[in-house]
């Protein structure tokens, strides 16, 4: 055991040298070494603390006592694989159950939201016999749309992904994201739901005139990569209706915003209206609060047809004793803290702030969200919707410095992405707003934003050249 902590520049030079470069950081130029922790709060190695806007993985928040208690308690006593009974098993599949829609009612156990979408893919596969999946992505000059997890099967279906890598499958099918502020059809549309559903339905005759069959439509709830999206109610039932005509079915991905994120309901492809359920939900992050765990929902008919195979599916680790007695303490929290009701409350609280600023500052095009899943999209001008790229990382940057992290995403890393701890709280969000407001504010004088832009793209291109000078002269080339 080391007798003293390593200074913040010890770790990042030992990261440097010990870690994959493609293991990227927050704040690459200036990054932030975190101690420690505790409900929508984390502290540096100088005690510092941050407000934390982004961590929808700590979800009902950083080391939650009633979480520590459970994984506590449960690893005095056994964690073992779910070939032996348990009732933790049982006990959480069942409390799952309740949550969401009846005809959802098997359950299989993983550690990851990679390993749940690459199950889901195998199980649209064996329960249709075809191989084809359509998701979803702004634009092919877009590099930021859907992803759904870094799987090799998984990096095949994400735009994100593989558009940098070796290209589209054959097997894969890219249809416009529903977004009707950026998107192909946009809110002055006359029916922009039957519109993105229409693109589906040409994408599966296309592929049928080539031979190919659809096995299943891919999409997050509310595309987060791809900049905050929330769909127009009513999309998924009409996208489904075509896919399930062509013999596939429907996986709504909800690793990034199940368990209650989106304040109306507990999960987002809710939003769609209670006429829509789909074949297949894949869970993670927020499950298990910091704990790897992860979970596929499906249908009977689904599971069984995957059984029909003769071959057993297997996680070690997926189910066992303790990842599910910190999965039950999560709905137990979620439940007694009435987390679904206060995202709902300050999620609205927030959207309505920021609709305020966005009324104040022409940089800020739209305020879109549902709960505590909120995108301020930040633009360049309001004919083109440009996305002011450079500008939001410089707003992001200079949040950091206010001890505020927030960071972007979107097809242009243009949109600042809200997605806290539940526990975010109505003053958590005035001093975050307040904060944007102020930066905002002192940024318009003398063109100060566009010069602090060009400031900090010199700083980071500077910064990567003296990295290539050091390695070199280490002999890392």
């Amino acid at each position: 055991m080391r007798p003293e902590p390593r200074s913040r520049d010890e770790t990042l030079a030992l990261r440097r040298r010990l870690v994959g470069s493609s293991c990227k950081l927050f704040f690459s130029n200036d990054p932030v070494k975190i101690v420690k922790a505790k409900g929508q709060y984390m502290y540096d190695e100088n005690g510092r603390q941050y407000l934390d806007c982004i961590n929808n993985v700590a979800h009902v928040g950083h080391c939650h006592p009633a979480i520590v208690k459970a994984a506590h308690e449960q690893s005095q006593l056994l964690n073992t694989n779910s070939r032996y009974l348990h009732d933790n098993l049982v006990d959480y599949a069942e409390r799952l159950s309740k949550t969401l829609p009846g005809k959802l009612c098997t359950f299989y156990f993983l550690n990851s939201g990679s390993e749940a979408n690459d199950l889901a893919l195998r199980l649209a596969r064996q329960y249709t016999k075809h191989e084809d999946v359509i998701v979803l992505d702004h634009s092919a000059n877009c590099f930021l749309s859907a992803y759904h997890g870094h799987l090799t099967s998984l990096i095949d279906i994400s735009p994100y992904k593989f558009r940098n890598l070796e290209g589209q499958k054959e097997w894969v099918h890219v249809a416009p994201v529903p977004d009707t502020y950026r998107g192909i059809y946009r809110e002055d549309h006359e029916d922009s739901v039957t519109a993105y559903a229409n693109e589906v339905k040409n994408i599966i005759e296309q592929a049928q005139k080539r031979g190919r069959k659809i096995a299943a439509f891919f999409a997050e709830s509310l595309p987060s990569v791809g900049g905050q999206i929330i769909p127009p109610a009513g999309y998924f039932q009409k996208a489904a209706e075509h896919v399930r005509k062509a013999g596939g079915i429907f996986i709504a991905d909800e690793i990034q915003v199940g368990f209650g994120r989106v304040g109306k309901h507990f999960w987002a492809f809710q939003l769609q209206g209670e006429d829509f359920v789909p074949d297949i939900v894949t869970m993670g992050k927020p499950i298990g609060n910091g704990h790897p765990i992860a979970c596929v929902a499906t249908t009977t008919e689904i599971a069984e047809a995957f059984a029909a195979t003769g071959v057993e599916y297997f996680n070690t680790f997926g189910g066992n004793p303790v990842s599910c007695a910190i999965g039950l303490a999560v709905l137990d929290v979620i439940e007694k803290e009435h987390l679904q009701a206060h995202a709902t409350e300050v999620g609205n609280f927030l959207t309505e702030l920021l609709k305020e600023q966005k009324m104040k500052h022409p940089i800020i095009g739209d305020v879109r969200g549902s709960g505590l899943f909120i995108g301020v999209d930040l633009i360049k001008d309001q004919a083109e919707r440009t996305p002011a790229t450079a500008e939001a990382e410089y707003l992001v940057t200079r949040l950091k410095e206010e001890y505020i992290l927030l960071s972007t995403d979107g097809p242009g890393r243009n949109v600042l992405k809200f997605k806290p701890p539940m526990c975010f709280n109505k003053e958590d969000a005035r001093y975050v707003v307040g904060t944007i407001d102020k930066l905002l504010t002192g940024s318009t004088n003398k063109n100060c934003l566009k010069e602090c832009c060009c400031w900090t793209a010199l700083k980071s291109m500077l910064s990567l050249l003296f990295r290539g000078a050091k390695r070199a002269k280490d002999g890392r080339y």
